[in-house]
């Protein structure tokens, strides 16, 4: 890469003159396409130039944005030149089917490779177990080479451009990713953008004395401006990895460690970085991938006096990188991993307010909705939905052409962002809730049906938060052990429930490994001395194919009765149309404390209202609710001709209704693919 110069004195940028430039100086990084296809690559660029360039003068104004952008230009040419054949005829198709990732047969599948398959190479013979349960997306955690030992579940990247060596190669990813495209399910992998291993190459040159590479991180001579970050900085493992900054001694000098000792903050204020980073993106998207997780995307940018989360430059940096991609690599989109508050996570949809004007810019095609997941599971330790309901009846919503990823569990521990405005809401003190649902989870609390355990405790503040399997959080563990038959009844329910929330709402619902076949905590983690301190690994535990055979018999088994409901959710939601990620969202109260109601409504596919149950008894509503909500013929996809009985609407507990309008249902087409 061609060295940037420092932020001085420069004159300024004029993106037609290097755009000009650009179409002569990268005719040998697009040799390989032919003339429709360059065409059709400066058309992407004209597309994305104007926020390309509102993004790199935003975060480096002070550079030579010259060279800057023509550095990004080279990326973006040198990424669409190496593009394979069936790579370009996908970045077509997604040219005509924008919407691909909106669909309602999109479901997620979240796995770690080692537990999932053991190798690449293993995953990919389990292929046709995804395909039984209707997968269309499928997130391998844990394949990009990290560092030895202790690694962060895999989030100390080594080397981004090669695969864990005892995992396989990077030409058995790519034809992982591969074999995943002709079974039509799209690999997304993770993109850990914070931060890199402390043995990372950029780290060892900088070690050497390189300076160019010194500036990849932010290192520091003493504690001077390390101690006026860390007046305002939380800690995210206050009692694995204290503070936020490590003193290394070959390089002596103080660095910035948000997470661990052994993973060192990248300065995204330097553009060589944003560059480079591009760079890595477009390689994995001609390795096949099309879905690339920003991990920590929030933690992106410093700013001293802030708690350095989810600064204005993140969201630039998160538009920048998007541009670049969506040039070279147009089928691949970027996905959000921002587990902040509600008002904090639309924007990484780019959903933001300038002058208190919404403003919707280009940012990531998806993001987690971590509010969804907290709420979910606090309302089941309640029994009550009043948190969930007005906590999402005052979030934004998200623009039209993006898509939630909504899940129950997934590889992290549960930390409950429960603000104390939305705890206000319910008549409680935010600090108590939290503290609740900490002892609640962790099954210290009287009315606890939960298995979970606590994680990184913060003697500080109170805060803890949670891990555990869904099934050891719903109750199916402790039932397990009891041999008690009706809890263990009641949570599957919960757990089919929480699910089919998930499932009704929009977007790419995510089932973390295991969820559908109910798998219990496992408690040997603590035998593995790299696992040890670390309890997330009680719900990361192997893929028990052995017992996954079990899901075939529908009554006998707690692997066939979860299995086979979750298998009867996803079949029902592929033939919804109003799922569609495009339409709206509107929460409102159902008339009973301890059921959830929101509607999606699509303007051309018709309309959803989705009910849970979050309580242990069976509730009556009005019958005329769904009238009131606009459905003229109401029926239950989940279970057609039961809503009203005696006269009411009843809701068994612990269940979920999806109530589509009939007379809509007969004209409204089926989407594609379903």
């Amino acid at each position: 890469m061609r060295s940037i110069p420092p932020a001085g004195q420069v004159p300024p940028l004029d993106a037609c003159a290097v755009v000009h430039r650009a179409r002569a100086e990268l005719r040998s990084e697009l040799k390989a396409l032919t003339v429709a296809e360059q065409s059709r690559f400066w058309d992407r660029v004209d597309d994305q130039l104007p926020q390309l360039v509102g993004a790199l003068r935003a975060l480096y104004g002070s550079f030579d944005l010259d060279v800057v952008l023509t550095e990004a230009l080279r990326v973006a040419a040198a990424t669409a030149g190496e593009r394979s054949d069936d790579l370009r005829l996908l970045d077509l198709r997604r040219s005509v089917q924008p919407d691909w990732f909106q669909r309602p047969d999109m479901i997620g599948y979240v796995a770690y490779c080692e537990q999932f398959g053991r190798t690449v190479k293993g995953v990919a013979e389990r292929i046709e177990y995804l395909q039984e349960l209707g997968v269309r997306y499928f997130h391998l955690m844990s394949v990009i080479r990290p560092r030895k030992g202790a690694n962060d579940g895999g989030f100390a990247v080594l080397d981004y451009c090669d695969v864990d060596p005892l995992l396989g190669t990077m030409e058995d990813l790519t034809a992982l990713a591969g074999e995943l495209r002709s079974a039509d399910i799209s690999l997304c992998i993770d993109f850990v953008m914070n931060h890199t291993a402390a043995e990372h190459e950029w780290a060892r040159r900088a070690i050497q004395g390189d300076r160019h590479y010194l500036n990849y991180y932010l290192t520091f001579p003493d504690r001077t401006a390390p101690d006026a970050f860390e007046a305002t900085l939380p800690e995210v493992f206050p009692e694995i990895a204290p503070g936020n900054f490590t003193w290394s001694e070959p390089l002596q000098r103080w660095v910035w460690t948000t997470f661990n000792s052994y993973q060192w903050d990248l300065n995204w204020a330097n553009p060589c970085v944003l560059v480079e980073m591009a760079g890595v993106m477009g390689f994995l998207a001609n390795a096949g991938v099309e879905i690339l997780r920003l991990d920590a995307v929030a933690f992106t940018w410093k700013r001293v006096g802030t708690d350095c989360q989810n600064q204005p430059e993140a969201h630039l940096i998160a538009q920048a990188l998007r541009c670049v991609l969506a040039i070279g690599a147009p089928a691949t989109i970027l996905k959000a991993e921002a587990i902040v508050g509600p008002d904090q996570l639309v924007p990484y949809l780019g959903t933001h307010h300038v002058d208190g004007v919404r403003v919707e810019r280009q940012e990531c095609e998806l993001a987690y909705h971590n509010q969804l997941m907290v709420m979910l599971w606090s309302s089941i330790a309640t029994r009550k939905a009043d948190l969930i309901t007005h906590a999402h009846m005052r979030m934004q919503s998200a623009p039209a052409d993006t898509a939630w990823c909504t899940y129950v569990r997934c590889h992290d521990d549960i930390g409950w962002a429960v603000t104390d405005h939305d705890a206000g809401s319910a008549m409680v003190s935010g600090a108590a809730h939290r503290g609740f649902l900490a002892r609640f989870f962790r099954g210290d609390f009287p009315t606890s049906f939960s298995r979970g355990v606590a994680f990184s405790t913060n003697p500080e503040t109170g805060d803890e938060r949670t891990c555990g399997t869904a099934a050891a959080l719903c109750g199916i563990d402790a039932a397990r052990a009891d041999g008690d038959a009706v809890a263990l009844q009641a949570g599957i329910e919960r757990l089919l429930m929480l699910y089919g929330v998930i499932l009704g709402f929009g977007g790419i619902p995510l089932i973390y490994m295991g969820d559908e076949l109910a798998l219990a905590n496992d408690h040997r983690y603590a035998d593995e001395p790299d696992h040890a301190d670390d309890s997330r690994w009680i719900h990361r535990p192997e893929m028990p194919w052995a017992s996954a055979a079990a899901r075939r018999s529908e009554t006998g088994t707690v692997e066939g009765r979860v299995f086979s409901g979750f298998s009867r959710l996803i079949k029902v939601r592929r033939s919804i149309p109003a799922i569609h990620a495009a339409g709206s969202v509107q929460w409102f109260w159902t008339g009973h404390p301890s059921v959830l109601g929101f509607v999606r409504r699509h303007p051309s596919r018709g309309a959803l209202m989705v009910l849970g149950n979050v309580s242990d008894e069976t509730v009556s509503l009005d019958p005329r609710l769904a009238h009131r909500m606009g459905f003229l013929r109401p029926d239950d996809r989940l279970a057609p001709g039961t809503m009203v009985t005696d006269g009411l609407l009843s809701m068994p507990a612990r269940s979920v209704r999806w109530i589509s309008d009939a007379a809509l249902d007969e004209v409204v087409p089926l989407p594609l693919n379903a």
